[in-house]
């Protein structure tokens, strides 16, 4: 029996080739990924071993976590007296702020500021130049070196911990590569003792030492909050940490992949019983000489593996390529990953083979089984037709279908609009719409007959009789059918379903930014996570009041505090500003509410610490506590405001805060947006740390990043709809060797060739339109329920037109994957055809 598979395998190369393309892709997807994030590993353990080869013992916080624990400075001149240690240096990170040549500071974070020692513990790669020497020199980031259009040679100005200018030479550009924040937002590094004067920082947040051993540095150092290790040691934990970015870029990738590896089982499904109904004799003929159903069930079991296996082989090559790509994609991007090769472990060609074959004998199973089910006697028929269209769902069916469709239909109804908004809310949607396409894969059988009716309406009126015969055709066979369009069903529908919940998410920003954004222009300092309380200088608020282009100025100033054991924020805004410029919906209370000895609360706050409308509270002042009754509790999302609002005499009472947080700004009627714009620059100007932003560019920003992220979904699933397609292209190909004869007699009868070809391409064109409507449907419905699960804030907007072009799209693509079948079928001859038994 083995050989007798085999034999048919070789002597069918076609149909293994056609079967394993599915899993191909899919195997190749898993594939890539593993390759992608196992060489980003690789190149990145690579280079911080080959700087942690500069460093013979390094001595590190234990709470290396927590950016305000670090290494006493003292602890340096203790590790410089070790016997046999050469050289010492202490690490210093901290925010100094780089100004560009317009003068203002650089990023909406201060550029990392860090010490760039010379010497052997010199731990990164010069482009150009030298490291630092002395209190006038500095190094930049080559990146932000680029961006702002520096070069060795140039004076820059860089701004110190308490926002003082000062001027250094640029004597050098440096690969910070090994130090992902200095690449995020750009670096200036200094000789040691410049980094401290320049950073503030009272602490080293490392030590690295060169000579010496690990066991005299610690004997020296004795107990403390410190660990001393190797200098490999510490590569390696760089190494992890830095890994952990790749972790969650392989975990999301792979939830891709099992997507594409979910539709390839749907299409090896169908294939195997297209192929089992197409071989119904050949099966009948080993019966008939004495094969027995275990060995006709085993026989087709071995050519799944088979399958599977090449199929997975050419994967793993696939995702090689993939991953090659995607590497140089990311390259090109700007990234400069540390690269060298392309990473092919031995756990992704295991995964890869697994999984590949796995899921092909899995979805082979059913039609194996159905195999067994062939009586010899049907090697005597001669009708080898897929059937007849009828179809009936039974009771076990309709039982299934209906349970699993109420379930899932009422647990995304309770996520959507029963329960608390947030992340448990959208996970349990999520969940109920697996469930509930469970129900539509049983029903969908069922629904091929009246969805093909309606769809192929227009093409049965308009293309005459092969699209009428098209459309005969695609109800003719409901499983087949169904099997084929359930899989561009699923990437149909989560593409509609991440349009929406784009759609509607740019939506939600918009309303919320028209609450939360009630003016036209927003000023506040450049952010700092090291200083919480930074504040804008009170002649910025002056130069803007004194501008004629703007109707109204106000300033939020605000404060950490405590209340009620737990950490807040005390804010106050100018004059009327609250209740007439920044309006928020109140649940519980008014604006009136704000008034001397009381204070409004965002819900949150409220919340979590309990307070209502006429609570008490006792917000910590540098006097003591000052106790405030709550007035009103307003929306958190409608107001820009986080925490208790008190009023300007009420605040002023209790903080010594001066400067604003916030700036808002309310350009004068009739005054053009440019002008406005061009007032507010020149106002901020001798300010380098003030950001302006509007509600245009905020506007612009969020839907860049939206677009951003549907365009990578959209990406990451079109290798599911290209599977899909392919599987249309599958079925149609093997339809056409089943109706060798059907075709032949329609020629016969005067079917042109072109005709011909019109049928087919009508057929999967119905084919694909079922499949997108479904998908399109399911991916409306459940990102509705997605959205009201999101937030109370939570806007629904259906894309129509993203909607429409899926359908179209999916149309288009389902004809071009009938091109070969439908060229195969008109080049057939018909004598030859006739005569096919």
């Amino acid at each position: 029996m083995l050989k007798t598979t085999l034999a048919g395998l070789r002597a069918h190369k076609l149909r293994l080739l056609l079967t394993g393309l599915a899993i191909t892709l899919g195997v190749g997807f898993i594939a890539g990924t593993f390759v992608l994030t196992d060489t980003m590993d690789r190149g990145v353990a690579k280079t911080f071993a080959k700087s942690a080869d500069r460093v013979d013992v390094a001595v590190v916080p234990k709470t290396a976590d927590d950016p305000d624990k670090g290494l006493p400075v003292g602890l340096l001149d203790r590790v410089r007296s070790v016997p046999g240690v050469t050289e010492a240096q202490g690490r210093v990170v901290g925010d100094t702020a780089l100004l560009d040549k317009d003068g203002k500071a650089v990023g909406d974070m201060p550029t990392v500021g860090m010490s760039v020692p010379a010497g052997r513990l010199f731990r990164y790669e010069m482009e150009n130049g030298r490291p630092p020497s002395g209190p006038g020199e500095a190094v930049l980031e080559k990146d932000l070196a680029e961006r702002e259009g520096f070069r060795t040679g140039d004076t820059v100005t860089v701004l110190d911990a308490k926002n003082r200018p000062h001027r250094f030479t640029v004597v050098g550009v440096v690969d910070f590569g090994i130090d992902q924040e200095a690449g995020y937002r750009g670096a200036v590094g200094y000789d040691p003792a410049t980094a401290l004067r320049m950073t503030g920082a009272r602490t080293f947040a490392e030590i690295d030492v060169a000579g010496g051993t690990v066991a005299a540095v610690r004997d020296a150092l004795g107990p403390g909050d410190h660990e001393v290790m190797t200098g490999e040691l510490l590569g390696a934990r760089l190494a992890r940490a830095n890994g952990a970015d790749t972790k969650i870029i392989k975990t999301g990738l792979l939830i891709f992949g099992f997507v594409a590896m979910l539709v390839s089982a749907l299409v090896i499904y169908n294939t195997f019983s297209i192929l089992i109904a197409q071989r119904m004799r050949e099966m009948a003929l080993l019966r008939c000489v004495g094969a027995t159903r275990r060995q006709v069930f085993g026989g087709v079991l071995v050519e799944a593996a088979a399958v599977g296996l090449v199929g997975s082989l050419l994967g793993l090559l696939v995702g090689m390529g993939l991953g090659w790509g995607a590497l140089a994609g990311i390259n090109a991007a700007g990234m400069d990953l540390p690269l060298d090769g392309v990473t092919l472990a031995p756990r992704t060609i295991v995964v890869g083979l697994v999984v590949g074959v796995v899921v092909t004998v899995v979805s082979a199973l059913l039609p194996a089984r159905a195999a067994t089910r062939v009586a010899p006697i049907a090697a005597l028929r001669t009708d080898l037709e897929p059937g007849d269209g009828r179809f009936r769902l039974g009771w076990v069916r309709t039982v299934l279908a209906v349970l699993l469709g109420g379930v899932g239909l009422a647990a995304g109804a309770y996520g959507a609009v029963g329960m608390d908004k947030g992340q448990v809310a959208m996970y349990l949607v999520a969940a109920s719409g697996a469930v509930f396409f469970l129900s539509v894969i049983i029903v969908m059988p069922a629904l091929v007959r009246p969805l093909g009716r309606t769809v192929g309406g227009l093409p049965a009126r308009i293309g005459g009789v092969p699209a009428r015969l098209a459309v005969a055709n695609a109800q003719r066979a409901p499983r087949r059918t169904a099997t084929t369009t359930i899989a561009l069903t699923i990437g149909v529908g989560l593409m509609s379903l991440f349009a929406v919940v784009a759609a509607s998410g740019k939506e939600s920003s918009a309303q919320q930014l028209a609450k939360q954004f009630p003016v036209d222009f927003q000023i506040q300092p450049q952010f700092n996570a090291q200083e919480k309380d930074r504040h804008l200088p009170a002649a910025l608020t002056e130069a803007l009041r004194r501008r004629p282009e703007f109707a109204a100025v106000v300033e939020q100033r605000e404060k950490q505090v405590r209340a009620g054991g737990q950490e807040t924020t005390a804010v106050t805004l100018t004059g009327t500003a609250f209740g007439t410029l920044i309006k928020p919906e109140f649940t519980s209370g008014s604006a009136a509410g704000l008034r001397p000895g009381s204070a409004v609360v965002d819900g949150v706050t409220a919340k979590a610490m309990g307070l209502r409308a006429g609570s008490t509270v006792r917000l910590q002042t540098g006097r003591g506590a000052l106790p405030v009754t709550v007035g009103g509790v307003f929306k958190a999302d409608d107001a820009p405001i986080v925490g208790f609002l008190l009023t300007e005499a009420d605040f002023g009472r209790a903080y010594a805060v001066r400067g604003a947080s916030t700036v808002y700004v309310k350009a004068r009627g009739g005054v053009p947006a440019v002008s406005a714009r061009k007032a507010v620059d020149e106002a901020i100007r001798p300010f380098p740390t003030a950001k302006a932003a509007s509600a245009a560019e905020i506007r612009e920003q969020i839907t860049k990043s939206v677009d951003m992220l549907l365009m990578i979904f959209g990406g990451l699933l079109g290798l599911a709809i290209v599977i899909a397609l392919f599987g249309i292209a599958n079925t149609l190909t093997l339809s056409v060797v089943e109706r060798t004869r059907e075709s032949a007699l329609l020629r016969a009868l005067g079917l042109t060739r072109r005709q011909l070809r019109r049928m087919l391409s009508v057929e999967a064109l119905v084919m694909a339109v079922i499949g997108a409507v479904t998908g399109v449907v399911l991916g409306v419905a459940f990102g509705w329920a997605a959205v009201q699960a999101m937030s109370e804030n939570s806007v629904f907007s259906l894309p129509s037109g993203q909607i429409a072009g899926f359908i179209v799209l999916a149309a288009l693509a389902g004809m071009l994957a009938a091109v070969l079948p439908a060229r195969r079928a008109a080049r057939t001859s018909i004598v030859e055809s006739l005569a096919h038994d």
